[in-house]
């Protein structure tokens, strides 16, 4: 599938006026990834966004609405999960080369997807892994080692906050890709996002294109009790309280 380039300039254009730092090389990256999508959706469930414009707005911009309020210049590792097709994490990391990434789902399809795009683009220092977050969690090596954990998962913010506060490290922060009429939602979390070591969830709310989203931040204050995350499925089913 070519990439036109009117659509390369749609981009480019969008991000420049968002003050997101594009090139033309990160470009034909995330053009790339789009076709590499679009080609791979024809044969297996990525997604339901396959427009181009809608995937501008949809996957891409949303993906990157976090850099308005984290700064990612100053953030080192970063974990993504429920990553899918690889949102938001491919575009972060073509975005902000610097950033080490790991991805991580539980459907084995998608994962191999995804590191067709990082093998194909050439992405140092990132990985995508095909694994439960519950099983991942009690690993040394990735426990409470992050800088920013990242989800778009579809979740409520209980289970999510108990499968991703126990990655990130004293400091740093979780963050929760959400519609922006949460609010009910987060104050339903607050209990959990207290038993898990985070502050009180920060929800900043955004409008793009017509879209009302949110990011809801989480800061780390401490050490997540070793309890967490509990035995596989059990977040979903039993979120806490």
């Amino acid at each position: 599938m070519a990439v036109a380039e009117n659509e390369r300039d749609a981009l480019i254009s969008l991000f420049s006026e968002r003050g997101w730092p594009v090139d033309g090389q990160k470009a034909d990256q995330l053009m790339t990834y789009y076709r590499m999508l679009v080609e791979k959706n024809r044969v297996m469930n990525l997604t339901r966004i396959t427009d181009f414009q809608d995937a501008l707005i949809k996957h891409f911009a949303d993906s990157l609405m976090i850099a308005d309020h984290v700064d990612l210049d100053h953030v080192g590792t970063v974990l993504d999960l429920g990553s899918g097709a690889g949102f938001p994490g491919v575009p972060l990391r073509i975005m902000y080369p610097h950033l080490h990434l790991v991805m991580i789902d539980s459907v084995g399809k998608k994962m191999s997807f995804v590191q067709d795009v990082i093998d194909e683009l050439q992405l140092a220092h990132t990985e995508a892994r095909h694994v439960r977050a519950e099983d991942l969690a009690r690993d040394r090596k990735h426990r409470e080692q992050y800088d920013l954990v990242v989800s778009r998962a579809v979740a409520n913010l209980s289970t999510l906050a108990e499968y991703c506060l126990p990655f990130v490290k004293t400091g740093g922060c979780f963050a929760a890709y959400k519609a922006d009429n949460c609010e009910d939602e987060v104050a339903e979390a607050a209990a959990a996002i207290r038993k898990l070591g985070g502050e009180p969830a920060d929800v900043r709310k955004y409008s793009f294109s017509g879209l009302g989203r949110a990011i809801v931040l989480v800061k780390k204050k401490s050490a997540t009790p070793a309890l967490y995350p509990r035995k596989a499925g059990t977040p979903a089913k039993e979120p806490l309280r």
